[in-house]
This record gives structure tokens, C-alpha cells and sequence, in this order.
């Protein structure tokens, strides 16, 4: 049976050194889980350590960033909420300040 969901669900790995740089989803919330590595998570100009087990959730509009800090890979899921949506899901602002500036 298919049912109608308004759930996206997306898993993630990033390399050492890799990012989802700042962004924001407009119309979308967010809730992050790791897996397994290190995150060095932003939410607006605050900088969180997140390890395996540890969640967040992400109103809609909030610019985030997720950094693997650690040197292993990064395994985390994204569940977004609607999936479908007006406009554009994701919207990157890294190369705007304060972002820019905020992690070298």
C-alpha cells in the first residue's frame, strides 16, 4: 500500500571536510539526526557540536549549515515538512554575509 505523505526524508553522508554550507528552506522544517561522525551544526550564528544520537528540529526560514568536523564520515537524515512546496526548497545564502564570514 502507498500512502500520501507530507514527509521528505533524506539521508546524508558527508566526507570529512564536506558541507551542506548555510541555506535556508523557506516553506519547509527541519529535523536533523546524526548517525554516526561529527557535525559542527549552525543555526543562524550559533555554532553546535552534534555525534551520533543527536537531533534538532528547524523551523521553517532558519539558516542552517552542517560541517563534518570530525575525520570520519558524516551519516545524518534530514526529514523536511511539506514535501512539496511553492517556490524553491532550498535556498543558499554562504556567499552572503554575516554567513561568509562566520567559518572560514
Amino acid at each position: 500500500m502507498v500512502a500520501d505523505t507530507n514527509l521528505m526524508f533524506v539521508r546524508a553522508h558527508l566526507l570529512p571536510g564536506e558541507a551542506h554550507q548555510f541555506h535556508r528552506h523557506p516553506n519547509m522544517e527541519e529535523i536533523l539526526y546524526v548517525l554516526s561522525g561529527t557535525a559542527e551544526q549552525w543555526i543562524e550564528r550559533e555554532r553546535h557540536a552534534m555525534g551520533p544520537g543527536d537531533s534538532l528540529y528547524l523551523p521553517a526560514g532558519i539558516i542552517h549549515g552542517t560541517y563534518n568536523s570530525g575525520n570520519e564520515v558524516l551519516d545524518f537524515l534530514a526529514i523536511l515538512s511539506p514535501a512539496k512546496s511553492e517556490g524553491p526548497v532550498t535556498v543558499e545564502v554562504s556567499d552572503q554575509e554575516p554567513w561568509k564570514s562566520l567559518r572560514p
